[in-house]
């Protein structure tokens, strides 16, 4: 997977991999992908699901929990004011909003949930030092959650890309209108997402924006 890299002029601390960064605390995308995050069967529809119930503009930041079979457990989403944020503090964000959707999984020897997140923001699809300290926070949120990390997925104007993968495509984007699900129910509609073997899962949302 070839990355591309947008230039950040303001610096002040340095990475593990001594590279100089303004956010301190981040994952570069070599470390992401050696890190063996599990793929998505179906990110489109992820996104687009998530994006139907959440309505992410520049700056906002969706977190869900999928269970078994891609089921979603939970999502909130929340804005983000500073986009020079460290990744200790993206993670304190993440974690706030993890405890108020769902209990931790944390007497569980091995993680049974994933959390995935979508983040919304200005530029290309080109990978920044913010992007990197939100891997480091969601990384870090996952783990104190006792979750299994996730993708992490960028939402521009020129559509989405799962950061990583080499995965993405043009709807929808930043600037398209939520798809519509629905009068009342709304708030609880299903999410539907394929299965491996090809199936359809209605999803119910017990999400909180």
């Amino acid at each position: 997977m070839t990355f591309g890299f947008a230039s950040l002029s303001t610096t002040s601390l340095t990475s593990a991999t001594g590279v100089t960064s303004r956010h301190g605390r981040l994952l570069e995308p070599s470390e992401w992908t050696a890190a063996g995050i599990p793929l998505l069967r179906d990110p489109r529809e992820v996104v687009s699901g998530l994006h139907s119930r959440h309505s992410p503009v520049p700056s906002t930041a969706v977190i869900a929990v999928l269970g078994p079979e891609e089921r979603l457990v939970a999502s909130a989403s929340f804005v983000q004011r500073s986009a020079s944020a460290d990744g200790w503090e993206y993670r304190n964000a993440l974690l706030s909003r993890l405890r108020r959707v769902l209990p931790h999984d944390l007497r569980r020897r091995t993680p049974v949930r994933t959390a995935v997140l979508l983040y919304c923001r200005e530029g290309d699809e080109r990978w920044t030092e913010e992007d990197g300290a939100w891997m480091w926070g969601l990384r870090d949120a996952c783990t104190l959650h006792g979750l299994r990390c996730g993708a992490y997925i960028t939402l521009t104007r020129g559509g989405w890309q799962v950061l990583g993968e080499g995965r993405g495509g043009r709807q929808p984007n930043s600037d398209s209108r939520p798809r519509h699900l629905g009068d009342t129910a709304a708030e609880f509609a299903p999410l539907a997402l394929h299965t491996g073997g090809g199936a359809v899962d209605a999803l119910r949302r017990t999400a909180a924006r």
